[in-house]
């Protein structure tokens, strides 16, 4: 006689479209509706009904003196490269636009459907670094450089689209004042460095590459970044990598062993 004792424990069900299935899926979004709650929050913190403004533009006139001290304000000699061309301004004021939200969502959702073992670190890697990213932008609230137009600064999606954040809409997920550190930098590097390692063919990993570079120039020559803000956000995620990937292997030497059946033979 044979006997097979059969595991009690649950298998979750999965499907070919839905690799940890539905309530996964619907826990995945909720908490990135979670971090924009939080986010919310932490800028009315931070705004004090628009007190902010005074010390954030004092914060912004200290970086402007620190470039300048160190010969290092080249914000506006990108901005000239990137007014050469009417194509690159329109690339970089819908590459400002879109990067945050049409990009990074792709990026998450083809990693959770196609390479969905690299997910979590992936997500958790962005959401510790905006985390550190929002405790910036209440400790220290920053005017960009296109807050400063008497100091030679431009504002170019005001000149050639008209939108910015306080444009209708666009304000209520826009906080003007958090330049530092540049959240925009931050997620663009973990966007770039991710793809880059789960992408297989080599054209893809090259464009990812690129991917940061480009942001980084973006955000300096539209005016919304000084590049000390972009530097900040590069050490967020620096500073952010190594939590997550201890928390990551932590769970891998505890993660319970799977149940095997066993069968009993006579």
């Amino acid at each position: 006689m044979t006997e097979s004792t059969p595991s009690v424990t649950p298998q979750r069900t999965s499907s070919r479209f839905l690799p940890r299935g539905l309530g996964d899926l619907i826990f995945q979004i909720s908490l990135w509706l979670g971090f924009v709650l939080v986010y919310r929050l932490a800028w009315g913190v931070a705004d004090h009904g628009g007190a902010v403004t005074p010390v954030a533009k004092e914060n912004g006139r200290h970086i402007i003196a620190f470039e300048s001290h160190v010969n290092a304000l080249f914000e506006q000699s990108l901005q000239k490269v990137l007014l050469s061309s009417r194509l690159l301004v329109d690339l970089a004021a819908a590459t400002y636009w879109l990067s945050q939200f049409v990009v990074l969502g792709f990026a998450l959702l083809w990693v959770y459907f196609r390479q969905t073992e690299s997910f979590t670190r992936f997500r958790n890697w962005l959401m510790l670094a905006n985390v550190i990213g929002l405790v910036g932008f209440v400790l220290i609230p920053t005017a960009p450089p296109r807050m400063f137009p008497n100091l030679g600064f431009l504002d170019i999606e005001a000149l050639f689209s008209g939108l910015t954040t306080s444009s209708k809409g666009v304000g209520a997920f826009a906080n003007p004042y958090a330049a530092m550190p540049s959240l925009h930098a931050a997620d663009a590097l973990i966007v770039g460095i991710s793809m880059a390692l789960v992408c297989r063919r080599l054209w893809a990993k090259v464009l990812w590459c690129l991917w940061p570079p480009w942001i980084w120039f973006t955000v300096m020559a539209t005016g919304n970044h000084f590049w000390l803000d972009c530097l900040a956000g590069v050490l967020v995620t620096l500073a952010a990598a190594p939590i997550v990937d201890a928390r990551f292997r932590f769970w891998r030497r505890n993660k319970p062993a799977q149940p095997k059946t066993v069968v009993v033979r006579d």
